[in-house]
């Protein structure tokens, strides 16, 4: 800021830039109605996913469950359909070649009643953060195996918040991280907070999808059950797959999780990430869990810097 309190042409010549309704504007203007549904009511979807070497890493499967959620919320038509060439705008106003992307899109600004207007105007933002360069010879965003907790909060069934596409209404995942700071101490803290169903089968993290191998075989919780499919998750599958690994999608409890023989959690900014701790019971890092992730890197080093 200036001496006299406003912001100089240059201080906005240095700010980030986002995407906001077609325009690329500063953080500082990047603003959205106080009467917007996404901000009132969670009235909107959203897809979070990384940028290696200039291109969003899976970029078809983040659009693909994009579109599915808003279909289920009735915004199908209000994707925009040139939000790749928004998203490589972003980027390149932004001199990002390694980054965290985020796209969003709400009903917009309404009237303040709970029933949508059918009018839809969307509001659509795509916000962007540096981060650091990925493949075999990146450097991972997390200092360390995680330690993961069971938390009282539960997965919502799909019959009451749809669980195949991420919605701005993201209290659940909130509360379960509000538990991990509650019972956090000086000395111990979880990365993680661990998800059940409200029937007690193990679910998901609360920003990740879980694997473990029990035996010599990789288990993950079914889609049956009311988690995200997620996109890291697929393309982990598809990697055991391609090494002719055990595989088995199923319904289990926390318990197997404390008694796998090692685990390791996934999502778009943290890739594989291993757990080295379930609800105070330590885990090693196992083989299965360090040639996943280094295929996962050679992947990624492969179609994005080769």
């Amino acid at each position: 800021m200036s001496d006299t309190g406003r912001e100089s042409e240059e201080d906005r010549n240095d700010e980030r830039l986002f995407h906001v309704d077609g325009t690329l504007v500063p953080e500082s203007a990047a603003t959205v109605s106080v009467r917007d549904r996404g901000f009132m009511y969670g009235d909107g979807v959203f897809e979070t996913l990384r940028v290696y070497g200039g291109d969003p890493f899976e970029w078809a499967s983040h659009r693909e469950r994009l579109g599915r959620a808003a279909e289920r919320l009735g915004l199908g038509d209000a994707i925009p359909a040139d939000l790749r060439e928004r998203v490589e705008e972003t980027l390149e106003a932004n001199g990002l070649d390694e980054a965290y992307l985020k796209v969003s899109v709400t009903r917009g600004a309404q009237p303040g009643t709970l029933t949508p207007d059918p009018d839809v105007d969307p509001t659509v933002v795509v916000y962007v953060s540096e981060l650091s360069r990925g493949g075999v010879d990146g450097e991972a965003v997390w200092d360390g195996p995680a330690t993961v907790q069971t938390v009282r909060t539960r997965r919502a069934p799909d019959s009451a918040l749809p669980a195949d596409g991420k919605t701005h209404n993201y209290l659940p995942s909130i509360l379960a991280r509000l538990e991990l700071q509650r019972s956090a101490t000086d000395e111990f803290a979880a990365d993680e907070a661990l998800v059940r169903t409200t029937d007690d089968a193990l679910a998901c993290g609360a920003a990740s999808n879980v694997f473990f191998v029990d035996g010599g075989t990789l288990k993950t919780p079914t889609t049956d059950l009311p988690i995200l499919p997620g996109v890291t998750r697929s393309v982990v599958l598809g990697l055991a797959a391609s090494e002719d690994f055990p595989v088995e999608q199923g319904r289990y409890g926390v318990a197997d999780l404390r008694d796998a023989d090692e685990a390791f959690l996934t999502n778009s900014t943290w890739e594989l990430r291993p757990v080295g701790r379930v609800d105070g019971l330590d885990l090693p890092v196992g083989p299965m869990t360090k040639l996943l992730a280094r295929l996962f890197d050679e992947r990624i080093e492969r179609e994005h810097y080769s």
